[in-house]
């Protein structure tokens, strides 16, 4: 057996292992950042850009890949990655903020990439007046049904409930405007009456239905479509000063699409989403991947694996994984459907992301709760 014995620490954890081999306590927030490593991906720089970015990382010992033609100056531009612990890509901030070609302006970026706090995770609760909904379609079309439901999600802990009255499914039936009205009139009447207070948000691709659910007492909409089906969407969220959840989807959900790279398109098509949002003058923003949304199982799980990816955008980020085919237990019961949920949404958490869109408030508020603080 070799004399030698090594253990990978997570950064999790790197205050206590520090502690505990007898390193000085007066030093541990310092020395604590030099095990804390990013990998940023940076677009669109100039080769003067490039080289500066580059050669100032060196001499911290990080570094900065870039296009193999940025030396010779053969292409205009070049994204790159840059790569070191925080206390490296401190320095580089720093010394960036004194470098000419618009450079100090990166630094601030980097250095708001670098200062996202980490939030406790929210809960979104899922509720479809439906007929067709893949998990629950039926269940609440009845407006008592619906009423009862609703009461379980608050009393259960959701931080969010989304409504949504058309079923976007594959090969689901589209569902017209006037008929989603009449699905959410009691339910939003009903929420009304009662002086419900928990937010809420309305799944639509239709910019009528919106206008009609944000007269009616909801928060914000919930575009799966992300602004393509009505391009009158945006107009409507703005005149409510309402918020609006912007997701990816690329193409039908029946239909896979082949991605160069997914996580990459994803998020730069997210990013002209929430520029035009802002154009549009919406400011309560909130993003989503997509998960199952013309992406094929491997493509979701790139997305997972990425999420924090995400958080650059500098939006809230909500993914929903409930009871999806991405679990794989499409014939299996609800309760093993949640469980799966359950196990895929804890990376998740502990990746700090904003929301879950699940079915299941209570297990997750559950789960949630029991975390250490």
């Amino acid at each position: 057996m070799s004399r030698f014995l090594l253990r990978e620490i997570p950064y999790s954890n790197i205050h206590v292992e520090l502690a505990e081999i007898g390193f000085d306590s007066l030093y541990l927030d310092v020395i604590s950042e030099k095990f804390r490593y990013k990998n940023i991906k940076i677009y669109g720089l100039s080769t003067a850009q490039a080289n500066i970015l580059k050669q100032t990382a060196l001499i911290f010992g990080a570094d900065c890949a870039v296009n193999k033609n940025v030396v010779t100056g053969k292409i205009e531009t070049s994204d790159v990655i840059l790569c070191g612990s925080y206390s490296q890509l401190q320095k580089i901030v720093s010394k960036l903020k004194r470098q000419p070609f618009k450079l100090a302006m990166l630094a601030g970026k980097i250095q708001d990439f670098l200062n996202k706090p980490a939030g406790k995770t929210k809960i979104t609760g899922i509720l479809n007046v439906t007929p067709d909904s893949f998990s629950d379609g039926g269940l609440y079309l009845k407006p008592e049904d619906a009423q009862r439901k609703l009461i379980s999600l608050i009393e259960d802990g959701a931080d969010m409930i989304d409504i949504g009255a058309e079923s976007t499914k594959p090969y689901s039936v589209p569902v017209a405007p006037e008929e989603q009205i009449a699905r959410l009139k009691p339910i939003l009447s009903f929420i009304i009456n009662e002086g419900l207070t928990t937010k809420i948000s309305i799944d639509t691709r239709s910019s009528a239905v919106a206008d009609f659910a944000l007269n009616n007492g909801a928060h914000l909409i919930n575009d799966v479509s992300g602004f393509e089906f009505d391009n009158k969407m945006a107009n409507v969220i703005s005149r409510y000063n309402a918020g609006v959840i912007i997701q990816h989807s690329k193409d039908k959900a029946e239909n896979t699409p082949v991605y160069k790279n997914v996580v990459d398109e994803i998020f730069l098509n997210l990013k002209d989403k929430i520029s035009f949002a802002q154009e549009a003058g919406i400011n309560d923003i909130i993003i989503d991947p997509g998960i199952g949304f013309g992406k094929s199982r491997e493509d979701n799980f790139k997305i997972l694996e990425n999420i924090q990816t995400f958080y650059s955008l500098e939006c809230p980020v909500m993914v929903g994984i409930s009871r999806k085919r991405l679990l794989h237990v499409q014939d299996a019961g609800n309760d093993i459907k949640d469980a799966f949920t359950l196990a895929y949404s804890y990376p998740l958490m502990s990746a700090g992301v904003d929301f879950l869109r699940v079915h299941n408030v209570k297990l997750h508020k559950l789960f949630l709760n029991s975390l250490p603080t």
